[in-house]
């Protein structure tokens, strides 16, 4: 018999080592950020931080971190078959305390969803992808065997970038750590000219 692998899922990563001169910059533009607007904005973020602002990226301090993320967005919009697709970056900042994690959530509406992890200290949780075929996960099999159900567990270190598709079902374990966890979320949404 011959096997046949259908509905792939796929995400992206790649280290940003090369923008690694910014990364202390960038971590105290974060906690200065925090020390000015201290509420939580709240959505998908528990026992931490997250930036009302969304629209980090256009701060002229990341322009080099926005450039890279659109840069990757595109790359993988042209994989996916969309060269043509013009689009624009959302992005707020996820911070978490001790305790913090992200409840299981999708972005609903954008193209691509992604996440920048500028700190991540020893304890981290991790980012968590579940199976997104809802038939699978009622099933016996269970583990990353053929035709089993299993969630991906993504464990993040500083500098990485994920790229995935938005309705990827996704959530953050617990931080086990009293340094915080930083990282910048973003989506690549249609540009508002080409919205319906």
């Amino acid at each position: 018999m011959q096997s046949y692998d259908l509905f792939p899922t796929r995400i992206w990563q790649a280290h940003l080592d090369a923008l690694s001169c910014h990364f202390a910059e960038w971590e105290r533009w974060v906690h200065a950020l925090r020390a000015s607007s201290p509420a939580p904005a709240g959505r998908t973020n528990r026992s931490g931080w997250n930036s009302q602002d969304m629209a980090v990226l256009e701060e002229p301090l990341l322009a080099p971190l926005r450039e890279v993320i659109h840069r990757a967005c595109a790359e993988a919009l042209g994989e996916m078959g969309q060269d043509e697709r013009r689009f624009e970056l959302q992005s707020w900042i996820n911070l978490h305390d001790r305790g913090g994690f992200n409840f299981l959530h999708v972005h609903e509406g954008s193209l691509l969803s992604g996440s920048f992890y500028l700190r991540v200290p020893e304890g981290s949780g991790a980012l968590v992808f579940r199976d997104p075929r809802p038939g699978v996960i009622h099933g016996l099999v269970k583990g990353g065997v053929p035709n089993g159900h299993g969630d991906i567990h993504l464990r993040p270190s500083t500098g990485l970038l994920v790229l995935f598709p938005c309705w990827l079902e996704h959530y953050v374990e617990p931080h086990e750590s009293d340094a915080p966890r930083i990282c910048i979320a973003f989506n690549a949404n249609p540009a508002a000219s080409v919205r319906r």
